[in-house]
């Protein structure tokens, strides 16, 4: 059987770079995809609170977080603002939180995946309520972000 002409391979190709395409942009920045994107980094509770190094938020980019919390694995995410700011709220809001989608960056603002609508960075942390990221407390000790077990616990139910 000879090889199929390239003409008669290109529409499939082409429908397998859509279809990977879609695929990819489902995923959203912060979603680990088949290894392709960078997921949430898991975080091991001590003494009561989770930290991770302020350095690591020097980028001005939204980082995501695992933890597991009331026998809940909750998602949060931070980010340093422009003003210096470190900024942290669950991935999950008052609103959307029963599709378990979260948020994702799209340069200044942070985008709910389920519905769209857009809250710019400087409102994370103080706005609460409907489709704003759900506020979550942290304190910048030294080198560090440090968030109460507690503080998760609580943000559990929604997860």
């Amino acid at each position: 059987m000879p090889f199929p002409a390239p003409k008669r391979l290109l529409p499939a190709f082409l429908a397998c770079l859509a279809v990977l395409a879609v695929v990819f942009v489902a995923a959203g920045p912060g979603h680990a995809l088949l290894g392709f994107s960078s997921g949430p980094t898991s975080l091991k509770p001590a003494d009561g609170v989770v930290a991770f190094p302020t350095a690591d938020l020097a980028d001005g980019k939204a980082h995501f977080f695992t933890v597991d919390a009331a026998g809940k694995e909750v998602r949060f995410f931070a980010v340093k603002t422009k003003d210096g700011r470190v900024r942290t709220a669950l991935d999950t809001c008052d609103v959307c939180y029963p599709e378990k989608k979260g948020y994702r960056q799209e340069g200044d603002f942070m985008l709910c995946i389920n519905c769209g609508r857009r809250f710019h960075m400087n409102m994370v942390g103080d706005q609460r309520g409907g489709c704003n990221p759900s506020p979550l407390a942290s304190e910048v000790a030294g080198e560090s972000v440090r968030i109460k077990m507690a503080d998760l616990a609580v943000g559990a139910a929604y997860f």
